[in-house]
Parts: C-alpha cells; structure tokens; sequence
C-alpha cells in the first residue's frame, strides 16, 4: 500500500526478522526456555517476599513491584511472539495491537520509575537510617507504588490512543511486536505532535529518573565512605549493588537502544539486541537479586526448604 493512500486496518502483521526462518527457529527456543526462567525467577521472589516475614520490609515490597512488572512485560508480547515465529501468517489484531504497545509502553515507562523509587528507598536507608521506618512508612510505599504504575500506564494509553487514531497507509510492520516507532511509520498524516510527545516522555521518563538514581548513589556512596569500619561498609554496599547492577543494565541497554542513530545496515542488530533488552533484562533480575543479596538468599531457604520438610512429615 502506498504512502497516502490510508484504508481501515483491523489486523496488522509483524514481519520482522521473516527473512531469516533458520534463525526465526533458534530464537524460539532460546525465547521460550528464557520467557519459562523469567516466570519461574520473578515468580518465586514474588513468594519468598510474601512468604518470609523478614523480607517484609519496602525494599522487598518494590521488589516484588518489579518481579510483577517483569511477568507482565514479557507476558504481553513473548507469547505472541513465539506464535508468530512458528507460524506463516504472522498477524495480530488491530485491538490486540494496541493493548500489547498500552501494556509494554506502560511497564516500561513505570520500570523507569520504579527503579529511581528503589533508588530512593536505598539512600533513605543509608543515608537516614533512624528515620528510614517512619519515612518509608507502609502508607508512603503503597502510594509510590500505585502512583508508578498509574503514571507509566496513562502515558503509555495516551501515547497509544493518539497514534490509533491516526490514519494508516498499510499494515505490515517491520517489527517483532507493536512498538510504538515501528507503528508510526505506517500512518499517513502528520506525526510530529507524536514525534514531539514521546520526546517529551522520553526526558520525563528515561532521564530524569536517571538522574535521581545517578544524585542518590553520590549521596550514598559518599555516606558509605565515611563508615569508619570494613564491615560496615560492605554492609551498607551489598543493600544497594542488586539494585545497581539492575539500574546499569536497564538503562544501559535501554539507552543503547532508543539513543543510537538508526540505520537500514543495523536493522538485524537492533532487533536482535531489542529482543535480548525485551526477555535477558526481565530475565537476569531476579538472578542478581538472588546472587547478590543475602537476605534473598536465606528466604528461598527457609520457605522452600521449610515447605519440603512439612510435605515429608
């Protein structure tokens, strides 16, 4: 269909990486036994956080936020993915369409968030460690909580709503799901109020909270460095270096993606390392917090190992 020439559109077809089938293959492996690790992963920090009395406490509590958001994120596009790589007719629904980029947008955008909360949550217990329980009250973390997914979504709705709208030259896109730049390369009219609002959302969203983790690690890491004992230190370090390394890779791959110049001899890379952000990220974050925090550790003991003992009485 060409450029101009707008029709009714009632289902789309994703079609990226359709000219590598050998590849298409491999991917659906490797998706399926990673898309099974990320259920698996986050679903059992989610229980261990519910489980174990001494995880509950806010850092665990926005934990089990992301592990939640990490099942929905890939939830709402791995499925159909892995369908469309075995199938021939590689088509998804005008509605399904739109709710897979609301939900994808949306947990992306309230991950941004979640992670500088976390962040913030981390200097609070670091920096102010008397007044960390009356701060990070059960109230306060219930309100951050619910305001980072009610922010992420409505932005993801509007962003969805206003490019829906729009009227559109074709339906093929040259994706593996609906994302949003993808889709407005198909629309007909003029897209620089899109173009200028996901800019906009961009800035709100992806550098502003960097920003707020980047201030608070320097307040966190400059009270660190006045512990006047080893043990202290490495102590106050282990509580935030989980989140750290989640915040790094997020970020990074995230950045990588979204800021690099985009050109056709790069297609294949950027959605190979699309797919990767989109199921290796979701997929690592309940391993970090496993490896790397203790506590974390020590749960999965107690309830899994505490459940098997019940079961054999």
């Amino acid at each position: 269909m060409e450029k101009g020439n707008d029709t009714v559109v009632t289902e789309f077809f994703l079609v990226g990486l359709s000219n590598y089938p050998a590849l298409q293959m491999l991917l659906y492996v490797l998706c399926l036994l990673m898309y099974l690790v990320i259920l698996l992963g986050n679903s059992v920090l989610i229980i261990i956080s519910i489980l174990d009395p001494c995880l509950h406490n806010p850092m665990y509590f926005f934990l089990g936020n992301l592990s939640f958001l990490d099942i929905c994120y890939t939830s709402s596009s791995i499925p159909k993915m892995l369908i469309n790589f075995m199938s021939e007719r590689k088509s998804i629904s005008f509605i399904g369409c739109a709710l897979q980029m609301v939900i994808s947008l949306g947990l992306g955008c309230t991950e941004c968030i979640l992670l500088s909360v976390m962040a913030f949550d981390r200097y609070v217990a670091i920096c102010n460690p008397l007044r960390y329980t009356i701060i990070m009250n059960k109230g306060l973390c219930v309100q951050m909580a619910a305001w980072t997914w009610t922010i992420g979504l409505l932005n993801s709705f509007a962003h969805t709503m206003l490019a829906m709208m729009m009227p559109f030259c074709g339906n093929i896109i040259d994706h593996l799901t609906c994302e949003i730049l993808a889709l407005l390369k198909l629309i007909c009219g003029d897209v620089s109020l899109n173009v200028f609002i996901i800019m906009v959302g961009s800035i709100f969203f992806l550098i502003m909270p960097l920003i707020l983790i980047f201030f608070s690690y320097i307040f966190i890491l400059s009270t660190i460095l006045r512990i006047n004992s080893r043990e202290g230190r490495r102590k106050a370090f282990s509580t935030c270096s989980a989140h750290l390394t989640v915040v790094i890779l997020f970020y990074g791959s995230a950045l990588f993606m979204y800021m690099k110049p985009q050109t056709k001899d790069t297609k294949l890379f950027d959605e190979l390392f699309g797919l990767s952000y989109w199921v290796i990220t979701p997929m690592l974050n309940p391993i970090i917090y496993s490896l790397r925090n203790k506590e974390v550790k020590e749960g999965v003991k107690k309830v899994f190992i505490r459940n098997l003992y019940l079961r054999t009485m």
